[in-house]
């Protein structure tokens, strides 16, 4: 893999399950999970690369998503946090991706898109430059020929990442 130095992570069924149909941000719903295994591998990652969360976040902005990460013990691993509503452009556009590398201050060729959604994840990322990982929690058919990694879960990352 070419010098990584800053990884992005897609949040929502990435690292915290989304329960479609529950009403309201993240952060107030009832029941909030965050994926085996997250809290490990973000630990390890944030060791040696910059670590960002990005969201299209339907109903929450940068602050609401960070809410609900704190409340899942895990925002403290990132030092950049993004959703769309605050970005002003939404995933798949790979402008998502540039201005979020630009903002962290990396160039995409640096940089790594992790998330669960091939169309808007994925091709967008590849599309502005970044190296890709399709995180394939729910073991959906391919191909997913633009991804440059794909794995079945979280801790699968540490023998692609390190």
């Amino acid at each position: 893999m070419k010098e990584i130095r800053h990884i992005v992570f897609d949040w929502g069924d990435t690292l915290m399950r989304d329960f479609p149909g529950t009403p309201g941000p993240m952060y107030v719903w009832d029941r909030i999970e965050v994926f085996p295994n997250a809290a490990l591998v973000l630990g390890k990652l944030s060791a040696q690369f910059v670590l960002t969360v990005a969201s299209n976040a339907g109903e929450s902005d940068t602050a609401d998503m960070r809410k609900a990460l704190v409340i899942g013990q895990i925002d403290h691993y990132f030092r950049n946090h993004y959703t769309s509503k605050d970005l002003g452009v939404c995933k798949p556009d790979p402008a998502f991706f540039t201005t979020i590398c630009a903002e962290a201050g990396f160039d995409p060729a640096h940089s790594v898109l992790i998330g669960n959604d091939y169309k808007k994840d994925i091709v967008g990322a590849k599309a502005a430059g970044l190296t890709t990982i399709l995180v394939n929690h729910a073991g959906a058919e391919g191909p997913f020929e633009l991804a440059d990694y794909v794995v079945s879960e979280l801790k699968e990352l540490l023998q692609v990442l390190l």
